[in-house]
């Protein structure tokens, strides 16, 4: 089999992403500009949404389950009088009200929207169904039913109400659909209401203020972007333990290796040898037993 061709790099690189860009296509840009063999993302932003999108480069892919499960948190606005097809304002309107609830009668609302709830996902999401996305079959007009699934949702709060319209600012756990807060918002005041803006200001210890505009993302700007990789662990909420030496080569290999400090037993961790990430594992007795192990050059 042929090799990958790219530079063998490891890291985030945290990434302002404007409306009307997928996803994806911000990793292919990001992957390209820095000539990268691998790239993905934790967490998908829709096109219309803008924000931050934490693209994990190299072993930086192995992180990615642990942002994934970070909390995140959004600001979004809401407008009311329509429920759309797909949420917000992308989509047509299904449904219309003169209603219009007052900043008292959101407030009101907004805690049977906190703590762990039920949320079903929008029609137009990357939920299966039966093996197929939920937009695909959405978009060739089929009909199918979603179930709802929990969601911690951490915070939720009114930041500014107008006549039309009210800014909100979530904070939530994995698996959570803004488009489907303000939908269901929408429902609860008698209303309906969709997303018209929605922004990513962090996701988990990444803030979209330390993040580079999409448009900066260019091979003439490699050096830059180098420059402005984190470290593979940036993404881990856990603590660190130094591997000794021989402790290292051990991990590297996959087996249990020494490290040196104390945590509780059973406790995960990352190890770290001369600066850098080795493994992600299992603290057990003066050892790590492995979970993840990084190959770094």
């Amino acid at each position: 089999m042929a090799r990958k061709k790219g530079r063998d790099i490891s890291g985030w690189l945290l990434i302002d992403k404007p409306a009307g860009v997928g996803s994806t296509d911000v990793v292919s840009r990001v992957r390209w500009a820095l000539d990268a063999k691998k790239a993905g993302h934790a967490g998908t932003l829709d096109p219309d949404a803008t924000g931050l999108l934490a693209v994990a480069l190299g072993e930086a892919t192995k992180t990615v389950p642990w942002l994934t499960e970070a909390l995140k948190a959004y600001d979004f606005t809401v407008t009311w009088g329509a429920e759309t097809s797909t949420d917000d304002a992308s989509g047509e309107v299904l449904r219309r009200s003169d209603a219009r609830p007052s900043a008292e009668a959101i407030e009101v609302a907004l805690p049977a929207f906190r703590g762990e709830i039920l949320q079903v996902p929008p029609a137009v999401s990357a939920v299966k169904v039966d093996g197929a996305r939920a937009y695909d079959l959405a978009r060739e007009g089929e009909a199918f039913t979603l179930a709802a699934r929990p969601l911690w949702v951490e915070e939720l709060m009114l930041t500014e109400a107008r006549t039309d319209q009210a800014d909100l600012h979530l904070v939530c756990g994995k698996g959570g659909y803004v488009r489907a807060i303000a939908r269901d918002l929408g429902r609860a005041l008698g209303c309906l209401g969709h997303v018209q803006g929605l922004r990513r200001v962090w996701s988990g210890p990444f803030e979209v203020a330390d993040a580079i505009p999409f448009d900066r993302v260019d091979r003439a700007a490699q050096a830059e972007l180098d420059a402005a990789l984190l470290p593979v662990q940036s993404a881990l909420d856990l603590p660190e333990m130094r591997a000794t030496d021989q402790g290292a080569a051990r991990l590297r290999n996959g087996n249990p290796g020494q490290v040196l400090g104390t945590v509780d037993y059973g406790a995960e961790v990352w190890v770290s040898h001369e600066g850098r990430a080795v493994a992600i594992g299992r603290y057990m007795g003066g050892e790590v037993h492995p979970s993840r192990v990084f190959v770094q050059p």
